[in-house]
């Protein structure tokens, strides 16, 4: 039986979004509003790690649980490694969830659905994407698309990750959301690695692993949670959960 652990990477230096985090969504703040959706998937426990005490207090306000962990860590996988170990130094979850801290939209079905594929001995890392409907985010370096082979309905191997629009031909093409679920070894070996060339040249820390020969598996979801970078992104959040949540 599998045992996982959620962790939440959440820190303040983002610059389009000044205390992104702390941003105020239906009068909580939002990584309060990512702890609750993890909460609700009902996967495992939840932690979220940081490097700001504030981050701390605000997720202990709402009677969640908080780490602190490194100020000097480059990336969100980094931080989870690290949160990982001080939250539980004996390996008893085998299985780590990484939820991204600007996630507030998340349906808690989408977590639940990343484990799915680590049923399989097979596969080292699970993630989700999404067939792209909006023609402009087809060629928008922004969006990340994956190319997969298709093992199951609703389920596919990582092939490669890609800023492109790719593949070409006729076919849907795949939004890549940034949620993994890591076996916990994989997550160790993962973070052991140095920087691969295409990693550096798309700048997409997953295609380290490919890189790597791990194994990759992407389930497909209805709806691709948007992460928020900016002020009109946290409106458009505000605005769904409000009429989510009925507030």
């Amino acid at each position: 039986m599998s045992d996982p652990l959620i962790l939440i990477p959440a820190r303040m230096q983002a610059t389009r979004l000044p205390d992104k985090p702390l941003a105020d969504i239906l009068g909580e703040p939002m990584i309060v509003h990512v702890w609750r959706r993890a909460m609700e998937s009902g996967v495992g426990a939840v932690v979220v790690a940081t490097d700001e005490p504030r981050i701390v207090a605000a997720v202990e306000k709402a009677g969640g649980r908080a780490v602190m962990t490194s100020i000097h860590h480059q990336t969100g996988s980094d931080r989870i490694k690290e949160a990982a170990d001080i939250v539980d130094p004996q390996g008893r979850h085998d299985i780590i969830v990484n939820v991204q801290g600007d996630f507030p939209t998340l349906e808690p079905s989408a977590i639940a659905a990343a484990v799915k594929p680590l049923e399989d001995a097979a596969v080292d890392i699970a993630t989700l994407a999404g067939v792209i409907t909006d023609e402009d985010e087809k060629t928008a370096p922004s969006v990340v698309k994956l190319i997969g082979s298709e093992i199951s309905p609703g389920r596919m191997r990582a092939l490669y990750f890609t800023r492109a629009t790719a593949p070409s031909g006729e076919g849907p093409l795949y939004h890549h959301v940034g949620l993994y679920a890591y076996r916990r070894r994989a997550l160790d070996r993962f973070v052991s690695l140095p920087q691969s060339p295409l990693e550096l040249r798309e700048k997409l820390e997953q295609l380290r692993a490919l890189e790597d020969g791990m194994r990759i598996d992407v389930m497909v979801i209805d709806h691709v949670p948007r992460g928020v970078d900016t002020p009109p992104d946290l409106d458009r959040a505000r605005a769904l959960l409000k009429s989510r949540l009925g507030a």
